[in-house]
């Protein structure tokens, strides 16, 4: 009989949330690694286009754990990825019915923040026997490394705002409120919570007219595992369309996606990116 040799790759499950990291994820572990990916995409929020770049792509409603798990088990999966964000919304959409397994997480856990539910749920698939793995495994080269990424530094108004802006998201990042933050001249003009990055910048713009400065940093102690800070293309388009004037993301910490293309772009408009 003949072996499939599809089969005989290393398995490698793969929950997918939303956005362009999860498609990174699966094109750079193939390259590297031709592993045999297992997907379990969430409706609503994973991209279709994830299809082609993985061996198997199932899919389940937000709220179905306890769907999830089983086909974790029923695949033969020991080693999982957790790669892009579920929306936040889903919490608190009445149309969404959730499972069980999900029910006595959210029901036990101390409370709502992003960290305590990721590793909640991080902590019940190893109960299964589960390994979760580093989520920038195959991707490290789309983490940029200190310094700044553009042609133009920062001028010495934007480097005060940088320092201040980040030693205040650090804080905020530390309490599991959010990892970006929105300043101008010294003044703190948005802090992100639930509604990620983007909504945050448009929320600090209106306050700041032109000129604000965007700082991004991960969590003290983050868990490489899931829910890493990631910028990308839409983000230089909102920064440029809100007239931002910098953005500082934390080195070697901070998911580029698009990076060439967003780098462009910023040099194209004189927008200064730095890693710090």
């Amino acid at each position: 009989m003949p072996i499939n040799n599809q089969l005989q790759k290393e398995a490698l499950g793969l929950i997918a949330g939303n956005g362009k990291f999860p498609i990174l994820f699966a094109k750079c572990a193939k390259q590297k690694q031709d592993l045999r990916i297992v997907a379990i995409a969430i409706t609503g929020d994973t991209s279709k286009m994830l299809k082609p770049l993985v061996d198997e792509l199932n899919w389940v409603r937000p709220g179905e754990l306890g769907k999830m798990l089983e086909i974790l088990k029923e695949k033969g999966i020991r080693k999982v990825a957790m790669a892009g964000q579920v929306n936040p919304k889903n919490l608190f959409d009445k149309r969404i019915s959730l499972d069980n397994e999900l029910k006595n997480i959210l029901e036990n856990i101390k409370d709502k923040k992003a960290d305590t539910i990721f590793k909640a749920i991080a902590s019940r698939l190893e109960n299964q026997g589960l390994e979760i793995i580093n989520s920038t495994t195959y991707v490290t080269e789309y983490l940029p490394k200190l310094g700044v990424l553009t042609k133009r530094c920062p001028t010495e108004r934007e480097w005060e705002d940088i320092r201040f802006g980040k030693t205040i998201a650090k804080a905020v990042a530390l309490l599991d409120i959010g990892q970006t933050v929105v300043v101008k001249e010294k003044a703190i003009l948005a802090i992100e919570a639930l509604e990620g990055t983007n909504a945050t910048i448009l929320r600090g713009a209106r306050i700041a007219g032109f000129g604000a400065v965007v700082v991004k940093v991960s969590r003290p102690n983050q868990d490489m595992r899931f829910d890493i800070p990631v910028v990308g293309l839409k983000t230089i388009e909102i920064l440029l369309k809100v007239k931002a004037s910098c953005l500082a993301i934390e080195a070697e910490k901070t998911l580029f996606l698009d990076k060439e293309k967003s780098l462009e772009l910023a040099n194209k408009h004189n927008l200064c990116v730095i890693a710090t």
